[in-house]
Formats: C-alpha cells, structure tokens, sequence
C-alpha cells in the first residue's frame, strides 16, 4: 500500500484533519493485511485494483456487514474488538474505494463539486455511521454557507443525488424534502437500507417517479406591465425550485444566464402566438421530405413534430427514463468526435438495431463479407484499391468511404448517434472498441464496433433538441462538434439527472417549461385541437387521472407529461381577447400584472411615479383598468429626452389606439403640453363651421409633465401662448 502518498493525496483534497486521514489510511492497511482471509488471491492492493477495481472486495465488505445482521461474526476478522461493526464496514468500504480514485490517479479538490462532495461526506455520512445513527439530513444552505459558495444551491443539489457520491458515500438514493432543487432543499439519506452500489449489482432499475402538481399559469395585463420579463423568473422557478436571485441588475443577469442555460439544455422553449398560428405548427402536421441518395428523386410526406410535441417527448423521456448501471453521469464530451450512424432500415431491418442494443455493437452493412481486419487496410488508398480489384463493375465511392471511416476514422471514446429518419434519433453511444469483422453473419451487417449504449429510447426524440439540421440519407458521416448541441445531449445522457429510488421521499423528475407570449392571439381551439382536455393538471402524465389520445398524423399515442409546465402572458388590452377559449380559461390558473408605479422615480424634475399614476387613473375612467399603461414603458430612462421619445413614440400612438382617434379625450388624459390644436376652416364653398386639426407636438412644452398633473390644464378648453402658435396655415404646422 501506498500509504504516504495516500495521505497526502487525502490532504490535497482537503481531508478535515490528520486523525481524519490516518483513520482512512489505517482502514485500507487493516483490508491489505486480510487479503488472503477475504478470499482475495491478489499481494496487495495496488495488484488488486488493476484486476477487478476491488470489485471483490466491495463484495466482501457488503457480505460481512449481511452476516452481522444474520448474527454472524465474519466481521472479526477485520474488526475483532468491534461490537456494532455495521456502519464501520459500511465506511470501510468507502474508504477503499477513495483508495482506488488515489489509484487511478484522479485529482483531488480541484472542483466546487469534488469539495461539496467530501465535505458531506466527512461532515455529515461518516459522523452519523459512528454514531450509530439509521438516518442523516443534509440541508443544501448549510453546506452553501459552510463552503462560502456563492449561491450554488443547484450544483450542490446535483452533487449530492447524483451517482458519483452515492457510490463514494455508499449510500442509497436520498429522499429529499422541501422546495425542487433549492437552498432549502433537505436530502434524507438512509444508512440502513441497501446502498446505491448494492441496488446496481442487484440490476435494480428506478421506477417511475412521483410527480408534483403541473403548473398551467396565464399572465395577464395591461401592456408594459412586465408579463414576458416576468416569465424568465417563472420558468426558472419551476424548473430549479426557489429561485434566489436578486431584483437588481446583477440579479437579472444571473437569471437571465440560468434561462439560458436551461433553454440550451431543451428544458425551456418560448414560442409567440399569432393569428395565423395554427395546430400542424404547435402540435404536429405533414411536411414534405426529399431524399438526398444518389439518384434519389421526388418526395415524402412525413410527420412534423411541433414545439409543443417536441418539449412534450423531451419531458415525457426525462419522466419515465430509469437509471441503470451503465449510465455515466459525468460524461465529459468536450474535445469528442460524433457521428451519425444507421442501423439497418427503419421497418425492414429493424432486427440490426435491436440486435446491436442487445449485444452492445454498431454494425455496418455497407462492406459485405470481406474482412477488414488486416493492417494493411489502415488507408482508404488501400481500401479502395481492394474494392475495386474484387468488385470493379459494381463498386461505388461509398464502398471505401464508409468503410474507412468506420474502420480507421472512428476511434474509442467518440459518441455515435442513431437517426430515425432524418429528423429524429433513437438512440447514442460511446465506441469502445475497435473495429471487429463477424464472420457468422455471412456478409449480413458482418463490421462491428463495441459500444457502450448510453441512451435508448422506446419513442424517438426530435433531432433539433440535440443537433442543428437535419441528418442526410448517408448511413455512415461525421458531424461537426459545432453542431452538436453539448448542454443539451449532456444532459439527456446523464445519469445524475434523475437521482431517483422506490424508496424515497419526494423525488422528482427534471421539470420542464414551454412559455406561450400573448397566448390570446391565437385561435386557441384551432391551435391546441382535441389537446385542450389533456393540459388538465390531472389529466398529465404520471398523475391519478391520466389520459391519452391517439394523435390525427402520426397515430402516436400521446398524453402531456406532468413534469412540463405552460407558462403564458395575455395583454389584456389586445382587442383579440375575445378569442381566448373557455375552455383554456378552466384549466389555467391567471394572475395579473398591473402596473407598478411605485418602481418609477425621478427624472429630471419629472415625477414618473405620478405622471404614469395620473394617466392610469384618467384612462380607467374614461376607459376601463384593462387598458392602463405599464411601468416598464419608463424603466431604463435616464434623462428627459427619453421619456419625451417613450410619449410621442409608445404612449400616444396607444392611446389613438385606444381612443379610435378621437383627439379631444386624448388630450383629457394627457393635457395640452403634448397635443397641440388648431382650427381649420371651412373651403370655400362649402358651408359648414370650423373644425379641429390636431397634432402632437414637435417638442413638448417645458411644463407639459406639470400640466398633465394639473386637472384644469387637461380639461382647458381656451387657446394657450403654445396653441396661439399653431394658428397658422396648416402646411407650416409641424
């Protein structure tokens, strides 16, 4: 045993103490000096762990500890003194496998996530197995606070369900308790049932987890109230639990940076609703698809899925996913090469993909009975060479194309992506071996490859959620980084994403949110067709009152999975309110965003707070509270040219709008500091009085904002010194 070198490694990653480390090295010594009494026929450790990765001795430890509890003293052998052995085993065995990272040369403490790790481990798991304790809550403020992070609550809450740390702690799936994924999230770890590692040598895969009530909320209000700005917190809220984050700049930025990053990992999509928006473009419809083979022609009708559907299949795939043995949670793809890769054709060959998942193997069918195996065909020179010495009439450019690429241009480690179709995918993998040729297939997809299958999916997904464009008719080609969508196939494919077990407390899956932008635009019945009874919050996926329909283009049967939340705003001033189904006003929940003028200030001797208070006040009266004028027109002005440009250029031109051009009450509302008014007489000929001509002003009148407050210069009917300018020809009126 490497013992020094161990503790210094311990040290480097900021184990709490010396007795801390010397506890952990004395452990690992006592299991060495064992060796052949645990049934091991390795010398030490060292020799041990490049065999099995102490695969036996895990075993061994985890037998000792069934034995105890059947009254056995297995344990003594280890421990002779001990006479409560149980969770000491249980460290002991955490502890050689924190020996196998020092082996395998892993560093330490370089990462928030590595020291999030030990410091539960250390501070909270191994000081509740020596004190004998079944069960041990973790709240994730506590270990912000502890480690001085900076509002990491949600890379702590990854940390510590997800399967690096199961398998270091040797610990089951924890409950979890309060908020989704917040700082007040408390996880509940039981020491006493079977640990992670002990469910995945059991083959035990997590069932379908809980769901929490979906949230299906409408925004609505007067326009500029912050109804779209609102929705970032929103979404983020529903996908991360309690969203920290202040009202300051500083705040909104952070926000903004978490919207992003959730949008790119497909939990997040915005759409906006117009007239013309219709059900093929939000659900799905048929769109023609032409082939791009050699000597392909015509085209295929072939079902488009819509946002709708796509976010559905991503969060109905998030809901239902188990986490098996194979997962890796930490997958690194930065610096990978990736391919798309058929396995056989979809229908008439779908034995090649079955048979591949089952037996962990990409084949290709492209090469036919030769063996590519020698190592004089390591060039495509060569290849080609042989192809056309055997088959010169009938060998085409892709015979020795794909065929290197497959044998020489894929190497270990590259993730592989199965199409369906050209617009969908059905499954990923990571190459793990080299290039093999199977001659019991006699010709019949006889190229393989081993591959560990890190994704396998019963229904396929939108190829959009994980790469840019459509995939070509091509079997076999590599796609360039630049159009892999990293954050999204990241987490798709890890294992730490659905911490999960069938014991748990409150475990859900990753939440997901679609935000629908003026949603009363749309012809709503016309958009969401026969889906409007499945939004029903009971009605979803995973809760009591489930139900499906079978879908008018694919035939697909389809319910709206609970995990996946409707975010929508509605300005209540649009005049296509009307067309807001009664329907969708049962099933979604409405909250309204009046206007704020408390956020207003000062400008410049302008008193927004009281300008945007007194106009509001005049509309309602007037017209209605449905049409006021939002606090947001105003934020961000610093001076009182930019709110003179929000008045001429958003305010009136509303308030024609709402007014249908009838100037005089517009004038009510604002004054004449901003409306000015001349009188136009009758053309010669024509007998009739004179008549009004109204006009905003090139440049408000220096006390326009003081006589918008002032009742009587609203209502005055007389000319000002200003409007006794404006009585001139019509055409010098500006």
């Amino acid at each position: 045993m490497k013992e020094d070198e161990f503790k210094t490694w311990l040290a480097e990653g900021g184990a709490q103490s010396e007795a801390g480390r010397k506890t952990r090295a004395y452990a690992v010594r006592g299991i060495e000096s064992k060796l052949a009494g645990l049934g091991s026929p390795y010398v030490d450790l060292d020799v041990a762990w490049r065999a099995d990765r102490f695969a036996h001795l895990r075993q061994r430890l985890k037998e000792m500890q069934e034995d105890f509890l059947a009254g056995g003293s297995d344990y003594r052998m280890l421990m002779p003194q001990s006479e409560k052995p149980l969770n000491r085993l249980a460290s002991w065995r955490s502890w050689l496998g924190q020996y196998g990272q020092f082996l395998s040369g892993e560093q330490r403490g370089e990462r928030d996530a590595d020291r999030i790790r030990r410091h539960v481990l250390e501070t909270y798991i191994e000081p509740a197995r020596e004190n004998e304790r079944e069960t041990v809550e973790v709240l994730v403020r506590d270990v912000n606070d502890a480690l001085g992070l900076k509002d990491s609550w949600p890379d702590i809450c990854q940390a510590l369900c997800g399967r690096k740390f199961l398998e270091m702690a040797d610990v089951p799936f924890p409950g979890r308790i309060g908020a989704d994924q917040s700082s007040a999230t408390r996880f509940c770890y039981d020491l006493v049932r079977p640990s992670f590692s002990d469910q995945i040598e059991a083959g035990t895969e997590v069932e379908q987890q809980p769901m929490r009530r979906p949230t299906n909320l409408i925004l609505y209000g007067p326009p500029g109230t912050g109804k779209t700005y609102a929705t970032a917190h929103e979404a983020v809220q529903l996908c991360d639990g309690n969203a920290p984050y202040s009202d300051d700049e500083m705040g909104r930025r952070d926000l903004m940076k978490r919207y992003r990053e959730l949008k790119a990992e497909g939990r997040l999509d915005f759409v906006t609703f117009h007239q013309s928006y219709d059900y093929e473009s939000f659900v799905e419809g048929m769109r023609p698809e032409t082939g791009n083979e050699e000597g392909g022609i015509g085209f295929r009708l072939e079902v488009n899925l819509g946002i709708f559907r796509e976010i559905c299949a991503l969060a109905e795939q998030a809901r239902t996913r188990p986490i098996r043995a194979a997962a890796d949670s930490e997958l690194d793809l930065a610096g990978r090469q990736f391919w798309k890769m058929g396995l056989g054709t979809i229908g008439s060959e779908d034995d090649v993909y079955e048979n591949a998942v089952a037996e962990n193997y990409i084949a290709l069918g492209w090469s036919g009975a030769e063996d590519w195996s020698e190592g004089r065909f390591a060039s495509m020179e060569a290849i080609k060479a042989h192809w056309l010495s055997k088959e010169r009439e009938s060998a085409v450019p892709s015979n020795w194309t794909q065929t290197h690429k497959f044998r020489n241009e894929m190497k270990r480690g590259d993730i592989v992506i199965v199409p369906y179709g050209n617009s969908a995918f059905r499954a990923v993998a990571e190459v793990q071996g080299n290039y093999e040729f199977d001659s019991s297939t006699d010709g019949y997809y006889s190229h393989r490859r081993n591959v560990r299958w890190l994704l396998t999916l019963d229904e396929p997904l939108p190829l959009d959620t994980i790469v840019d464009g459509n995939f070509t008719m091509r079997t076999l080609y590599q796609l360039p980084g630049k159009r892999i969508n990293t954050p999204a196939l990241s987490r798709l494919l890890s294992g730490e994403a659905v911490p999960i077990s069938p014991n748990s407390l409150a475990e859900t899956p990753q939440q997901f949110v679609l935000i629908i932008d003026e949603i009363n635009r749309a012809n709503i019945s016309k958009v969401f067709g026969e889906l409007i009874t499945l939004l029903e919050p009971d009605k979803r996926l995973g809760m009591p009152n489930a139900l499906t329909l079978t879908l008018p283009y694919s035939k697909k049967d389809f319910g709206v999975p609970a995990n996946l939340h409707i975010i929508g705003t509605m300005n209540t001033a649009d005049r296509s309110i009307a067309l807001l189904d009664t329907a969708l006003r049962r099933r979604f929940a409405f909250r309204e965003m009046a206007p704020k003028a408390e956020l207003l200030g000062t400008i410049d001797g302008i008193d927004l707070k009281s300008v945007i208070t007194t106009i509001n006040d005049r509309i309602e009266y007037l017209v209605d509270r449905e049409h006021r004028i939002g606090h947001a027109f105003f934020m961000g002005c610093a001076n009182r040219d930019e709110v003179d440009a929000v008045m001429r250029d958003k305010v009136i031109p509303l308030l024609q709008e709402y007014f249908f051009e009838d100037w005089s009450r517009i004038r009510a509302v604002l004054g004449d500091g901003f409306i000015g008014k001349r009188m136009i007489k009758a053309p010669p000929g024509i007998d009739g009085g004179d008549r009004e001509s109204w006009i905003v002003r090139d440049s408000f009148t220096e006390d326009a904002y003081t006589r918008l407050l002032s009742n009587k210069a609203s209502s005055a009917e007389v000319n000002t010194p200003a409007e006794d300018q404006l009585n001139e020809p019509q055409g010098d009126a500006a």
